[in-house]
């Protein structure tokens, strides 16, 4: 099963109005695993960005002038979303900007995000599983000891990769044996290949590719040992059952 969890970061609150995309980040998983795969890109949305949501997410007019604009990165990021189960937060806000990015785009390779990809929103099964709490993404972080300490801003990248966190511990805990020993929840491959941790104090991945546990068997003369305690617990047994 492979999933992309996604999120993404914008000039304001409704495309209808002429707002953009200006941020998507993306990461795989695939039966439940973090790959190390992920897409991350800025876009200039040529127009400016609201106020309200440079407080936000802290992305600057000025920041996005010389980044590509969506029409030259909808083929790379469509193609490495293609197939997969979307992992998104309100899923209905990322998936209205997408689809009217690609309504823009006017391809006839990418139409929508429901003819390419299935969606499953983690806001929704949240609140059925919390109902009546908050359930937005630093809420779950708490209540499933998820660290978000480097979250002072919204980041679509940073945000994906701790929905992963969440999204995993939600919904039947971490399946890569997570385990809480005061270090990095998540490890991010930079361009040249090197690996770069966050902030202390979340879950530790170990490696897909690390070295198999050893497997121990029992000897001959431990296997007759086992029979021989079992052969006496049935004698105890016999003698004092009540």
């Amino acid at each position: 099963m492979r999933q992309v969890v996604l999120d993404t970061e914008t000039t304001g609150l409704d495309p209808k109005t002429g707002h953009r995309i200006i941020e998507i980040g993306c990461v795989e998983l695939v039966n439940r695993k973090l790959t190390g795969r992920h897409y991350h890109q800025y876009i200039n949305p040529e127009r400016e960005v609201d106020d309200g949501a440079i407080e936000v997410h802290g992305i600057t007019n000025e920041f996005l002038q010389d980044k590509p604009v969506f029409a030259q990165i909808a083929d790379e990021f469509m193609a490495f979303c293609e197939g997969a189960e979307l992992v998104i937060h309100n899923a209905p806000f990322d998936v209205g900007f997408i689809d009217w990015e690609l309504k823009l785009l006017r391809s006839p390779r990418w139409k929508n995000v429901a003819a390419h990809c299935s969606v499953l929103d983690t806001l929704t099964l949240a609140r059925e599983k919390h109902p009546g709490q908050k359930n937005n993404l630093d809420a779950l972080c708490k209540r499933y000891f998820v660290d978000n300490s480097q979250r002072d801003l919204h980041g679509a990248l940073l945000d994906a990769e701790i929905l992963a966190d969440v999204y995993l511990m939600m919904t039947g805990g971490q399946t890569d044996l997570a385990l809480a020993l005061g270090g990095d929840s998540r490890s991010e491959e930079g361009a040249e290949g090197e690996q770069r941790d966050s902030a202390p104090g979340a879950i530790y991945r170990l490696s897909a590719d690390r070295a198999p546990l050893p497997v121990r068997q029992a000897t001959a003369e431990e296997l007759e040992a086992h029979q021989e305690m079992l052969g006496l617990l049935e004698k105890s047994a016999g003698k004092h059952f009540w």
